[in-house]
């Protein structure tokens, strides 16, 4: 996508382009809770104490919390298989003021974590909610080690917009290494997701309470009249954990019309907002939906997520640059927080790579390991250059410049400062200057959902007209909006699922029993 169309100024909301996002439901607008009246089932199929909608990290955190707390527990996941997108995120969760950092060296803190998360979100991060989630992150952390036996490298990684480095990388390299094992030890207590399982209706009674939710069961997406209906009773709360809309075409495009078909996700396809849409018609208030993130890390040579962000991320912006191919120059702080990276692209229209050198391939090798590069280069996503001549006549790059600004970069090297663009320097910066060069193109793709449904620092959600938590009713994760203001800093999406999942499933557990 051009950066043109992304200032919407060839982009229109169209009737036929949102039917036409695959997804007709999502013309659905907020309507209040007496607009739409559900009377109370005669009748329930299941009773338990708290439902848990939604299986990723936000999901299973509440459903071990509630269990512990001696509630019953049924985990509901519309997919076929569990995990959404925690499953195939990175594997970087930050954690300030960690045993890793003492060891290392690396002074810390949660208050610093929180301002770098305000300076990323613009400062519109709802205060108390960024604050909870930045003084429980190494404590969280330490939670998944203790509670599953999540598996963490011991290396931290310098994360964009951070001011120090503090993100574990899980040992197998995604979120797997945190939902699999918490998978396994809710099997263990007897709690499986269900998997097929969507959410049609939350049931809130005229007193304000949600007592239940109306499911498909046996669902099949993206078909919405597959299954059956079933309806099971919450004696003590629902928790909504159910991610964000990033592949909800239609939906976004109502948030912002310029987040149309022709951008690409990074999430799974069961990203969708029905039950953001649901949770407004029982008089949820929705909070900043229109920030949406776009990845910067991301190539157009592959679909989805892909594999080059950590090579991106973790080699090319720490030891390597990023060049517009137009001019052969920086364009960016390669380290600087998402949203800033992200618009510095499409500012080059799109225009743009990432590389690094020989002695970059090495650092890659440590971090990522040879079987995951050499995948990346079979694709032909990574491409390897043996001078700096053959990788500026591939992209049809300017060479002198592009050789000055290598020159440039290892100057700030050899006095320990970027005099160009102000970036964090490594503990272990060396200069770019070993042949062969390894190179990625750069294209930003839709990434996460920072708006979502109103909470309070209890994980409450809100109610749209008076501000007051619904009895019953709460929400964590990307289906939660505030914590994160207009972009989230990378590495703390698993904090703020991990954090405010924990807090909504001790809530909901304690929360007293309708009769």
């Amino acid at each position: 996508m051009t950066r043109k169309n992304l200032a919407g100024t060839k982009s229109e909301l169209s009737r036929r382009a949102v039917l036409g996002a695959g997804a007709a439901s999502a013309l659905a607008l907020p309507i209040a809770a007496d607009a739409m009246p559900r009377p109370m089932p005669e009748t329930w199929d299941e009773t338990v104490d708290v439902v848990v909608v939604g299986s990723g990290f936000a999901g299973l955190a509440a459903a071990y919390e509630a269990q512990k707390a001696g509630a019953s527990v049924v985990i509901l996941e519309k997919m076929r298989t569990p995990g959404g997108n925690s499953l195939i995120s990175g594997g970087v969760m930050s954690a300030a003021g960690s045993p890793a950092q003492a060891a290392q060296g690396i002074e810390d803190s949660p208050e610093q974590l929180y301002q770098d998360m305000l300076t990323a979100g613009l400062h519109l991060n709802h205060p108390e909610l960024a604050r909870i989630a930045a003084e429980r992150s190494t404590e969280t952390h330490q939670w998944t080690v203790d509670e599953f036996g999540a598996e963490w490298a011991d290396e931290l990684s310098h994360m964009g917009g951070h001011a120090v480095p503090r993100a574990y990388k899980t040992a197998v390299g995604s979120g797997a290494g945190v939902v699999v094992p918490m998978l396994e030890t809710l099997r263990d207590l007897g709690i499986e997701p269900r998997t097929g399982a969507l959410l049609k209706h939350i049931v809130r009674d005229d007193d304000g309470r949600v007592k239940g939710v109306e499911i498909r069961e046996g669902y099949r997406f993206p078909d919405e009249d597959s299954g059956t209906t079933k309806l099971i009773r919450a004696s003590r709360g629902v928790v909504l954990a159910t991610g964000g809309f990033g592949n909800d075409i239609g939906f976004r495009m109502l948030q912002d019309p310029r987040l149309d078909e022709t951008l690409d996700s990074t999430n799974q396809p069961g990203a969708t907002g029905e039950a953001l849409r649901e949770a407004m018609a029982v008089g949820c208030f929705l909070v900043q939906p229109s920030w949406v993130q776009l990845g910067p890390w991301t190539s157009p040579d592959e679909r989805g997520f892909g594999r080059a962000p950590l090579f991106v991320q973790l080699v090319t912006a720490a030891y390597g640059l990023w060049v517009s191919t137009e001019t052969g120059k920086r364009f960016v702080d390669e380290m600087a927080d998402r949203k800033t990276r992200a618009d510095a692209i499409l500012s080059q229209d799109n225009k743009v790579i990432a590389f690094c050198d020989g002695k970059g391939f090495e650092v890659a090798q440590q971090r990522l390991g040879d079987n995951l590069l050499e995948a990346l280069l079979d694709s032909g996503v990574v491409r390897k250059f043996d001078t700096l001549d053959a990788m500026a006549a591939a992209y049809d790059s300017p060479l002198d410049p592009l050789a000055e600004t290598i020159s440039a970069f290892n100057a700030s090297v050899d006095v320990g400062e970027d005099q160009e663009m102000g970036r964090y320097m490594q503990a272990d910066q060396f200069r770019i200057e070993t042949p062969p060069y390894y190179a990625v193109r750069l294209l930003p793709k839709i990434h996460h959902c920072m708006g979502g449904l109103a909470m309070d620092a209890e994980a409450r959600a809100l109610d749209v007209q008076t501000s007051d938590p619904i009895p019953g009713l709460y929400v964590a994760g990307e289906a939660a909006g505030g914590v994160h203001g207009a972009s989230r800093l990378g590495s703390c999406a698993y904090v703020d699922c991990l954090v405010f999942g924990r807090i909504a499933g001790k809530n909901v557990a304690a929360h007293p029993v309708w009769r």
